[in-house]
Order: C-alpha cells, then sequence, then structure tokens
C-alpha cells in the first residue's frame, strides 16, 4: 500500500462517529482531515522508501567512512617537519541536493554536540570554506560538505544504480494502491535487485586488431608531480586514483575522466617514494623509498602516517620493492641477495623470511594469496606456498639470461614473465607449477629493452607491458590471441614518453600510465562499461 495517501476510511468513519453535529462542527472536522493529509504528503517528501534506502546502501554505504578520512580527519603527526597535507581545491556545493534527511543519521553524527560549531581556519578543513568570513561553522553545515566531498570522489551514483532506480518507479506505478501487504514490498525489493544485477553483467569478449580507446585528461592533472612519477594505481572499491613520485608525494583523486578533482595529496619530507600500493581493503597505503629500510603506512581509517623502521628480525639495509597480498593479510619485501620477507599487514610483524637463488627481480601473488611467484636475475621463477613455507615448483623462463618482471592473471590461468632482451613470455599456468623447462603460449617481442612492467587486466583478456629504459615502450596485447593493439600507443609523437608505471582500474574502464614527465596518462577504454 502506498503509505503517502492518505486514508480514505478513516476520514468517513470520522464523520460516520459524529452524525449530530452541526454545520460548524462539520466543517472542522473536514479541514482538520485536510490538514493531516497535507502533513502526510509532506513527511513523505522528506522519506525515502524501503527499496530505495537499500539501493543507497548498497551503492554508497561501505565507501562513505572511506573518503570521510580521506578529507577531513586530523593526522597525527610524526613530527611537525615530516608531513604537510594539502587538499583539493573546494567547489560549488549543491546543498539543496545534498542534505542529509532526518531519518538517515550520519556515521560521524554525534548527540552530545550536535549544535558544536568547528572552527574553519584549521589548514585541514580549508577546503570547505567558500569565504574568508567563515571562520567557524556549525557541525550539521560541515557534515553536509564533507558528503558533497564523499559524492565527488565516488564519482556520482553509477549508470546501473539510475537505470535501478527508473526500474524500481516504473514497477512502483503498477502496484495495487490499495494492497497493504508487506510481502508485495518485499516482492518489490527482490524484483529491482534482480533486475539491477543485469546492469553488471560482464561485457561480451574483447576483439582483437583494434582497442576502442580514448585519450582523457592525464589522471593528475589538478596537481601535476616536479618530477617524474613512480606509481600510479587506482583504488580497489573507489572511484579514486592514487599517484607517487620523487617529488615525496602521494596524491589522490577522483576519477570522472573530464576534470579528475584532487582530493589529497600527503607530503613525506626527504622520502622520494619508490613505490607505493593501496592495501586490499583500500584503507592503507604502503610507500617506500630507495634510501633506507624505513617504509610508511598511511592508515586512511584513522587519518594516521605510521613509519616503520625497526622489525625485529629484519636485518635489510633498504625496502624498495614489494606485494600486498589479495587476501590483505601479508606483505612480501624484497631483500638482498635472493632474500624475500613475508610480514603481516594487520601487526607489521615478521612472519619468515626465505631464499632463492640469484637476485630477485619481480614478485607476484595469486589471487588467493596462497601462492608466491618470485623471478630472478638468473632466468628462473620460483612458485612458493605461503602456507607451508615451501617451494612448490621451480621452472625456467624460456630464453631468458635474465628475468625483470612477472605477473598473473586474476582468473589463475596465466603466468607472464618479461626478460632483460624485452621479450615476455606468457604461459599455462599449470604447466608452470609441473614442468622444470616449460614451453609458452607466445613470446611476444614487441619491446626492444627490459620489460620493467606487466599488468593483466581484470578480465583477462588485456595484457599491458612496458619498459622504463626507452620512450613510447609500452604496448596492450589481445588474450587469447596474443595479439598486439595497432592502435596503441595512440599518436606516434611523443606522448607516453619513459611509461614508469602502469594500471587498470579494477572492472577496466580506465587504464592509466604514469611517466617520467610526472604525468599519469589516463585512457578510456569503451569496451567496459563499468569503472
Amino acid at each position: 500500500m502506498d503509505k503517502t495517501r492518505p486514508n480514505r476510511k478513516s476520514k468517513g468513519n470520522a464523520l460516520k462517529r459524529a452524525p449530530n453535529v452541526d454545520a460548524n462542527a462539520a466543517k472542522l472536522v473536514k479541514e482538520e482531515s485536510k490538514r493531516q493529509k497535507h502533513l502526510k504528503t509532506l513527511r513523505a517528501l522528506g522519506e525515502k522508501d524501503e527499496s530505495e534506502k537499500l539501493l543507497e546502501d548498497l551503492v554508497f554505504g561501505a565507501e562513505g567512512a572511506l573518503v570521510e578520512k580521506l578529507t577531513c580527519k586530523d593526522e597525527d603527526h610524526v613530527g611537525s617537519s615530516l608531513l604537510e597535507v594539502e587538499s583539493s581545491d573546494s567547489e560549488v556545493e549543491n546543498e539543496a541536493r545534498l542534505q542529509v534527511p532526518a531519518a538517515r543519521r550520519a556515521v560521524w553524527e554525534d548527540d552530545d554536540d550536535d549544535e558544536a560549531v568547528v572552527d574553519m581556519t584549521h589548514r585541514y578543513r580549508r577546503d570547505f570554506v567558500k569565504s574568508d568570513a567563515e571562520k567557524t561553522l556549525p557541525k550539521q553545515k560541515l557534515q553536509q560538505r564533507l558528503q558533497e566531498q564523499f559524492q565527488r570522489a565516488m564519482g556520482g551514483t553509477p549508470s546501473w544504480a539510475e537505470e535501478g532506480l527508473k526500474i524500481k518507479k516504473k514497477d512502483k506505478k503498477h502496484t495495487d494502491d490499495d494492497d497493504d501487504d508487506d510481502d508485495d514490498d518485499d516482492d518489490e525489493d527482490d524484483n529491482l535487485l534482480r533486475k539491477t544485477g543485469n546492469f553488471v553483467a560482464s561485457s561480451e569478449s574483447l576483439p582483437k586488431g583494434i582497442i576502442r580507446i580514448k585519450n582523457c585528461l592525464n589522471a593528475n592533472n589538478d596537481r601535476l608531480s616536479e618530477g617524474g612519477l613512480s606509481t600510479v594505481q587506482f583504488h580497489p572499491t573507489a572511484q579514486v586514483v592514487m599517484t607517487a613520485g620523487i617529488d615525496q608525494s602521494i596524491s589522490l583523486f577522483q576519477v570522472d575522466g573530464k576534470s579528475n578533482p584532487k582530493i589529497q595529496c600527503l607530503h613525506l619530507e626527504k622520502f622520494p617514494v619508490y613505490k607505493a600500493q593501496f592495501s586490499a581493503d583500500g584503507e592503507q597505503v604502503v610507500a617506500t623509498s630507495h634510501r633506507n629500510k624505513l617504509f610508511y603506512v598511511y592508515d586512511m581509517m584513522e587519518g594516521k602516517v605510521i613509519p616503520i623502521y625497526n622489525i625485529r628480525g629484519l636485518s635489510e639495509k633498504k625496502v624498495k620493492e614489494f606485494q600486498v597480498s589479495p587476501d590483505g593479510k601479508f606483505l612480501l619485501l624484497n631483500g638482498s641477495s635472493g632474500h624475500l620477507h613475508l610480514i603481516t599487514m594487520k601487526t607489521k610483524e615478521l612472519v619468515r623470511s626465505f631464499k632463492i637463488n640469484g637476485e630477485v627481480t619481480g614478485t607476484a601473488f595469486s589471487q588467493d594469496g596462497d601462492r608466491m611467484y618470485i623471478s630472478s636475475d638468473e632466468g628462473e621463477v620460483f612458485i612458493w606456498d605461503s602456507k607451508t613455507n615451501k617451494c612448490i615448483n621451480r621452472f625456467t623462463d624460456d630464453g631468458s639470461l635474465r628475468g625483470t618482471s612477472i605477473a598473473v592473471s586474476r582468473n589463475g590461468q596465466y603466468i607472464a614473465c618479461g626478460s632483460s632482451s624485452g621479450v615476455v613470455n606468457v604461459y599455462h599456468h599449470d604447466t608452470c607449477l609441473q614442468e622444470s623447462t616449460p614451453k609458452p603460449l607466445k613470446a611476444i617481442m614487441n619491446l626492444l629493452t627490459s620489460v620493467t612492467s606487466l599488468r593483466f587486466n581484470s578480465s583477462t583478456e588485456i595484457l599491458a607491458i612496458a619498459s622504463k629504459t626507452a620512450e613510447e615502450a609500452v604496448r596492450l596485447v589481445h588474450i587469447p590471441s596474443f595479439s598486439v593493439f595497432s592502435n596503441y600507443p595512440v599518436s606516434k609523437r611523443g606522448s607516453v614518453f619513459l611509461p614508469q608505471c602502469l594500471d587498470f582500474s579494477p572492472n577496466s574502464g580506465f587504464f592509466s600510465v604514469a611517466n617520467n614527465k610526472g604525468r599519469a596518462l589516463l585512457y578510456r577504454l569503451k569496451h567496459y562499461t563499468d569503472f
């Protein structure tokens, strides 16, 4: 039953219960009934039905806390000279659109200080000030502006969600207004979710030959790096990308392909970033440099930058290269002389160390985190079980004199090995587990210098390969044909320069390449409809 409609029966019964009232009394009863009807309508306009609330929770619910921490939490200082926080330039807010209904309380609301006034002169809150006259703001007002920042960071409501809402409204028109059975409401919710699911169905197979690709505004255009970039990585769940580089900064940007506004920038004094990577849940960022064994963990939920510099049992002089396991449990640090160190992500304690022959040149995890794949400078690959701490198999990379990089597809079907000669061998995973000299499915020879970056996309239809020692040395390889897309790089003129790092967005809608000019080039892959 539509709860916004007045109860006609109640009105009729009220008049029947007073048959002897005079005309004035009857008129008063009628006017009171109209007033109650009007009040119900007004209340209904400020409320959302259960279907819409459920959809909003599915789309926005889990990520609000993350972006709130990205934008408004005051970091516990490691030292006044260690960390500076910059924030994105504020935009004009549409407060009417973003006003939080009374029925939906924000997670950061406090019953004890609803009328509290917040000091807006603090440098971490300057983004949310619209004029110099706003020295303070009521807490509720600041919460509204924080919610808008969240909306911008998440890139708005996904198209599939908007379509789902349209379907819900269309279905609701055909609902019997006089039916007050709660089971009908449950059926409507289930129907909504089933139909929404159709909009997130996987795309058809990617065709080979020419890829539909669009050159977008640089992902970090709102804050270009003063030096070369060493990292570009998309957030695992939010519509956000991270860049880091030798200018001692880590920056976060919303990705919309048009303006890509900056969300936040961390400056780590005397710490040129060698590599930065999100944790599996996206709540932390791990960053290393090339100077010593100190590395940082930025906890975005707590708003803290935590220095990690004295891990018991870790005797390495430098910590540079590392990998975060997809299951979120471990951090694998590359050491010297073939040593590797497995660190817990939760406590940052050393679990175990192990050693391979030669120097470690590349590492990767299986999607479940149970296996580690390590390439060496002697042309061998080691497959290690992270639970039993045993080497399952070791094999020789076909024709490789020195391995330089390694990647494993998300579906676990392929292993790609890059070498110093520029050759990328792609193997079937099962043969690498069983044989010592497996034959590659394909040897990709489109690069002429050392392969430094390898990345499979989410659907295992593209393998991106690159070399940071040659200009324009980046290619996109179609799978399973293992042929290079002929129309990328987009321009034959210098546009990519030296590709330092690359990444695909979670559902392959975007692709980015970080170069030595401080730019994170951004491309829209039109075959994929989701971010």
